[in-house]
């Protein structure tokens, strides 16, 4: 047991790791593998959808990956053509990044599914719970990119 007298499996810690491995279940079981698809391309596809013309920077703020995932999942995208680059014209050393009209259907496609999952995680959850968790959770983030910021100024 840990300090608190708790297995760690049952900490929040690991409750927030087990309700994201539920929730991609039904992802990686079906419409993966149908689509061609890893978590992390369906990932880089919901924020290109909800934000075209973004850079592989921003989704890694957006999403909370790694620069390498992000890169190997857009290298992935582009090569299946669901994916489209073109140099910022205000910046050339940066790349915008726009779902092809290939990667727009599917991501049509895939957003019904995504949003169906997500009535079925909340459907038990009022309005104002929704909203304190989603409060919590920014807080959450905020936290952790602070203590990732110091980590990376102690390098």
């Amino acid at each position: 047991m840990n300090q608190t007298g708790k297995q760690l499996d049952e900490s929040l810690f690991f409750k927030l790791v087990r309700v994201v491995n539920l929730t991609a279940r039904p992802f990686n079981e079906g419409l993966g593998r149908r689509h061609d698809l890893s978590l992390n391309d369906w990932r880089v596809m919901m924020v290109l959808g909800s934000h075209p013309g973004t850079t592989a920077s921003d989704v890694c703020q957006r999403t909370g990956m790694d620069k390498m995932s992000v890169s190997r999942a857009i290298a992935a995208l582009a090569r299946k053509r669901r994916v489209t680059r073109k140099p910022d014209p205000a910046d050339g050393r940066r790349t915008l990044l726009w779902l092809s009209a290939t990667g727009q259907r599917l991501f049509d496609e895939l957003s019904v599914s995504a949003r169906l999952r997500e009535r079925q995680v909340f459907g038990g959850v009022g309005a104002q719970e929704q909203a304190r968790l989603g409060r919590t959770l920014d807080r959450l983030i905020d936290a952790l990119r602070a203590a990732d910021a110091a980590a990376a100024g102690e390098s």
